[in-house]
């Protein structure tokens, strides 16, 4: 079986200068955990669910804080704030990156005409879970591994 026949055609994308606000919005509405990011027409990249929340790691709880025995029941609730604190900045600024800033690039792809298996091999090998598809360098769709999945059963 080939990909183009369980692809998924005309991907929703966003462009690479986009806010990463905005891709969010896209992941949300159309209920999917990737987009492949354009610039000129061209690929350049994917933006998922993970890439966006690796924005927001903060860290370990703040150990630059210590105080005496007595108060020690409150350090740790002092240490959260810090740390909420870090979240709320790190989540004001997010919206506002350039999706550039934030994507894996570049996407690795696979061609229309490739097999199934070797876009499976190429998920496991690479640890991913969706391949944008191209034809002649132009995306024409994107295979995600539960595509894969359903044209195994036969019922892509």
């Amino acid at each position: 079986m080939r990909i183009h026949e369980i692809m998924t055609r005309n991907p929703v994308t966003v462009q690479a200068t986009a806010p990463v606000r905005e891709a969010a919005a896209l992941l949300r509405k159309h209920k999917i955990g990737g987009l492949p990011v354009m610039e000129e027409g061209k690929l350049v990249g994917i933006i998922t669910e993970s890439d966006i929340l690796r924005l927001l790691e903060t860290g370990k709880i703040s150990d630059d804080l210590w105080l005496p025995s007595p108060l020690e029941v409150i350090e740790v609730p002092i240490r959260e704030i810090i740390n909420w604190e870090k979240t709320k900045h790190a989540l004001a600024d997010i919206g506002k990156l350039e999706v550039r800033n934030v994507m894996s690039h570049p996407a690795i792809s696979i061609g229309e005409d490739e097999d199934i298996e070797d876009a499976a091999a190429l998920l496991l090998s690479r640890k991913i879970t969706r391949l944008p598809v191209l034809r002649d360098g132009t995306l024409v769709g994107i295979v995600a591994r539960a595509d894969i999945v359903r044209g195994v059963a036969g019922t892509g």
